[in-house]
């Protein structure tokens, strides 16, 4: 089917005597995309089979399960270890609000462990639930691609089983980077820390992306040494670097030792411990030795070069802005496609994959203005651009607003047009503030408009509307750059 032909939205019609096909659709994966995009399109009236991998807290090439990474190993289970790690600092300040509190608090890690396993469980039978009642048809094994129209699903006892479908879709997501260093087999990815038999007490952290800051978070709330080695002057390379800087200054207030510019060069197995040794020459010991370093696109074994499928340099599934492959009944969402890696965007994708192909009306996923947040202690969250973002952007001058009684962020675009173009906040309540910021923004609500709304007194949700003098005008010819 041609390109002109989706757009001009003759894709969405679906066959009531559709002979020619097994199904209508195929989708390989069910996390959170390859669900959402399997539902809706039945709900279309689409026949639609999904597969995915037998269930395990731990993915591998042979190992998986229904939920995929967000509800399994990742979102919900990180976040049940937020909550746990939080309840510390709480119970201690407690005491400066009249509650009577031992010297001695005692933490099980084991019984947050299977509290967290106890969730994940639960949700991996509730996704299959809504699989089953919108009529998809569930298969469990490996999927891959063996010709545009045909995927062979191959089974736990290794039985192949060929389907033909009208369009495919490959919704496999990614699955975590291991740098190439000696002693690398010693270390963990975060599908493991988040299923550890033991609290380790000692941990070194390699990355200075989310899941880093994050899993630092985590354990130093839990009493652990923490050390969190990356490359850059600042974590969280891509946020606003005041937000960065930030962040560091709490990880650090918290106690977590921060080793910017700095890589790992070998990983040693000795009788106390893991020795780590770092590029500039210090060792550090540890119990646990984290990889945080990224994920890669789950398309090593799909078959998509014999079928033709491109892929970028690090096997990312090209597709264009409709979320189709250069192959015409083939598509692709979600993380296997490396565009905007959250769950709620291949939520997104998703259903509209499912709204073009099978509702008739042709819909693009719209990337920008999406809220993210960072499960640090405390939280990070953001929104549109930053504020190098807007610099980098700016047509006019830039006014930024800033507060510091939970700090805060607000960037606003210049006297033209007086649109909010970004903000960012970090502080309690970060990601439910910033959600109903973030509707604010998607409507292009303007600075004013921010100004003439009531607050809530007292929080720290109220500071955004009550800036009122600019902290920084940036000109536009200004455009200043940022190494950190």
């Amino acid at each position: 089917m041609s390109r002109k032909m989706l757009i001009d939205g003759d894709v969405g019609h679906v066959s009531e005597e559709n002979n020619e096909y097994d199904f209508d659709l195929f989708v390989i994966g069910a996390g959170s995309g390859g669900v959402r995009a399997s539902r809706f399109s039945a709900q279309y009236g689409a026949k639609v089979g999904i597969c995915e991998l037998p269930f395990h807290p731990v993915s591998s090439e042979t190992v998986g399960g229904v939920g995929g990474t967000c509800v399994i190993r990742g979102c919900v289970p990180k976040k049940i270890l937020v909550y746990g790690a939080g309840y510390g600092p709480e119970i201690q300040d407690a005491r400066e609000y009249g509650w009577q509190v031992n010297e001695k608090v005692d933490f099980d890690w084991k019984k947050l462990l299977h509290r967290k396993t106890e969730e994940i469980v639960r949700l991996n039978g509730v996704y299959k639930r809504l699989l089953s009642n919108a009529g998809v048809k569930f298969f469990e094994g490996e999927g891959r691609i063996v010709g545009p129209n045909e995927v062979e699903v191959i089974q736990l006892d290794g039985t192949k089983l060929s389907y033909s479908a009208k369009h495919i879709l490959i919704a496999t997501g990614s699955r975590a980077h291991r740098p190439d260093i000696p002693g690398q087999e010693l270390a963990i990815t975060s599908d493991e820390a988040l299923s550890l038999d033991e609290l380790p007490k000692r941990v070194v952290v390699l990355g200075g992306g989310y899941i880093a800051v994050e899993f630092a978070s985590i354990w130093r709330g839990m009493g652990s040494t923490v050390n969190l080695c990356f490359r850059r002057e600042l974590p969280l390379r891509g946020f606003d670097d005041e937000m960065r800087a930030l962040v560091a200054r709490n990880l650090e207030g918290r106690g977590i030792i921060l080793h910017p510019q700095t890589n790992l060069t070998q990983l040693v197995k000795t009788e106390d411990g893991i020795k780590v040794t770092t590029d500039h020459g210090e060792e550090l010991t540890a119990d646990v030795v984290l990889f945080a370093t990224g994920r890669v696109p789950n398309t090593k074994r799909l078959n998509l070069q014999a079928v033709g499928v491109e892929v970028d340099k690090i096997g990312a599934v090209k597709v264009d802005e409709y979320s189709r492959t250069n192959v015409p009944s083939i598509w692709a969402i979600g993380d296997v496609t490396n565009r905007m890696n959250l769950t709620p965007v291949a939520l997104m994708e998703g259903s509209l994959f499912a709204k073009t192909v099978f509702g008739k009306e042709p819909s693009k996923p719209d990337h920008s203005n999406i809220p993210c947040a960072v499960f640090c202690i405390p939280p990070l969250s953001t929104v549109g651009l930053s504020e190098e973002q807007a610099i980098e952007q700016a047509t006019g001058d830039i006014l930024v607003y800033t507060s510091a009684f939970n700090p805060l962020k607000n960037t606003i675009s210049g006297a033209e047009t007086d649109k909010v173009i970004g903000a960012s906040m970090c502080g309690p309540d970060a990601p439910e503030i910033m959600q109903g910021i973030a509707i604010a923004i998607k409507c292009g609500a303007t600075k004013a408009q921010f100004d003439s709304t009531v607050g809530i007194h007292p929080s720290a949700a109220e500071e955004f509307v009550t800036m009122r003098s600019v902290t920084r005008r940036i000109a536009a010819a200004g455009k200043p750059k940022t190494n950190l």
